[in-house]
């Protein structure tokens, strides 16, 4: 992972502290850790092999090394709660904003936090958020991603896909973070 790609992103704080590992069990839970430790709002926590990934309702998301995108970013945002309404809706679109920019590709949103490419999912988000009273202390954004997985679990094979397996071509993680990143920093405007 070129982290120096990612640090030139066009952003004012998503990504500007980076936390990379090589091997993680989960960058959400890293995340939670790290927010412990005072984290820099807009922190960026990534790995190339994420061991112990979760979607939604507890399910796992597997990974192959080096070939996808795991990250989680730290938003430490001055809104209220009413504003976290939609809200992963909203990173999905601006994910689908992203990969349209970068390769002209059309990803359709499965609500509540799926993105599919030709029918089979691509991108998983998962929200979680801390509040206290009617203020939002933080929201982590974890993003999975399959861009260049080719071996997918014989349960996964007809609903899941990625960019290399629909295209047949190698895609660079870090040029596709650096879009995801610059469209939610626009969108949170924290």
């Amino acid at each position: 992972m070129n982290l120096e790609k990612i640090r030139k992103a066009k952003t004012n704080y998503i990504g500007k502290q980076i936390i990379y590992k090589e091997e993680m069990e989960s960058t959400q839970e890293t995340a939670k850790k790290l927010i412990k430790n005072d984290a820099k709002n807009g922190c960026l926590i990534i790995t190339d092999n994420q061991t112990k990934g979760k979607g939604t309702k507890g399910t796992i998301w597997q990974t192959s090394k080096e070939k996808n995108i795991t990250m989680t970013i730290i938003i430490k945002p001055n809104f209220k709660i009413e504003k976290l309404e939609g809200l992963t809706l909203k990173i999905a679109q601006a994910i689908k904003e992203a990969i349209q920019e970068l390769y002209s590709y059309n990803l359709t949103i499965k609500v509540p936090n799926d993105l599919l490419l030709n029918g089979q999912k691509i991108c998983g988000i998962l929200t979680e958020a801390s509040i206290i009273g009617d203020k939002v202390n933080y929201i982590l954004v974890g993003i999975g991603f399959d861009v260049n997985e080719e071996n997918f679990n014989v349960n996964l094979q007809s609903i899941a896909t990625s960019l290399k397996r629909e295209y047949g071509k190698e895609f660079e993680r870090e040029e596709i973070i650096v879009k995801i990143i610059e469209k939610l920093e626009n969108l949170l405007n924290v």
